[in-house]
């Protein structure tokens, strides 16, 4: 079942944004130019929020009104779509939408801890975006990285765990070392697990899957017979968490597609599609994506009586 939602129009005051418009380009292009700034590398963006305060016992249990915590989605996989045209409506430049991006990642993250969800899977970056402007794919990259280690100690101290999925072939050697470095500080936290895909394609998923599996037939570890759903399952990338099946995947900017991601797991996955750029999708579209789940009869190929 899907779902799409169109949110109400809302005010544009365009003397206040006129006026705006030429410091907000000054910035872009003082944090650009630090971004890729060699040996300056800590400087880059600038969040104007403050890091995530640890969750308490009292915060994980509240849950805004109308929600049923016994219905809460384990797993919600999010397609974190339209930073480019969020910037490009604003008169910005693309990376300037997707430095939003990370902000609007940032407040589900902490939702998605106090609310009891456990797996958070987000699609960063596609083995299809590797076609893009390579300016466009350094900064993502660089924005990645250095996102993963400013926000390292925050995430640890609030026992969230960080697993990255994808082809890690084509990425820089420094990505690589943080990435490892991150996997390995966060990899006995418990609240919430944050599967970050990049380099991913769903098609890549179950390629390299089948891979391994004929690697393991040709090496005599097993039997074709004995390959099953199960065994499939195991060798796909998802193997990393406990619930590799997404309840709910939310997917803004108002595509209606699944894009490549994860294509063996959302076999029965419920679907949201929020009119909403990625930026823009916040706690209230959050609420309302839940809210859509939580009402939903989920059979599983079977018939309630």
């Amino acid at each position: 079942m899907i779902s799409l939602r169109v949110p109400a129009p809302s005010s544009f005051n365009l003397q206040r944004f006129n006026s705006g418009a030429l410091e907000r380009r000054w910035k872009l292009g003082r944090d650009c130019f630090l971004s890729f700034t060699p040996n300056r590398i800590g400087l880059g963006v600038r969040s104007t929020k403050s890091e995530m305060a640890p969750f308490t016992a009292a915060e994980e249990e509240t849950l805004p009104e109308g929600l049923q915590p016994e219905l809460m989605p384990k797993h919600v996989a999010v397609i974190m779509d339209g930073n480019g045209r969020w910037a490009k409506n604003q008169g910005l430049q693309p990376w300037d939408g997707h430095r939003a991006g990370v902000e609007a990642l940032r407040e589900i993250v902490e939702l998605c801890g106090k609310w009891g969800i456990q797996v958070l899977t987000v699609f960063a970056f596609s083995t299809d975006n590797w076609i893009r402007p390579k300016i466009e794919i350094d900064f993502l990259l660089s924005l990645f990285e250095r996102t993963l280690k400013s926000e390292l100690e925050t995430l640890a101290k609030n026992n969230v765990r960080i697993s990255i999925i994808g082809d890690s072939s084509k990425l820089p050697k420094s990505l690589l070392k943080v990435i490892n470095e991150v996997e390995e500080v966060t990899k006995n936290n418990t609240r919430l697990q944050l599967i970050v895909a990049v380099g991913y394609s769903g098609k890549y998923d179950v390629l390299q899957a089948c891979r391994g599996i004929a690697q393991r037939v040709k090496d005599g570890e097993i039997d074709v017979e004995e390959i099953d759903e199960i065994l499939i399952e195991q060798e796909l990338e998802t193997n990393v968490t406990e619930f590799p099946y997404p309840d709910l995947l939310i997917r803004t900017s108002g595509e209606l597609r699944v894009s490549n991601f994860l294509l063996w797991q959302l076999a029965y996955t419920e679907l949201f599609f929020a009119q909403e750029m990625w930026p823009d999708f916040g706690r209230n579209g959050f609420v309302e994506a839940l809210m859509s789940f939580q009402q939903r009869q989920r059979r599983f190929g079977g018939r309630k009586s």
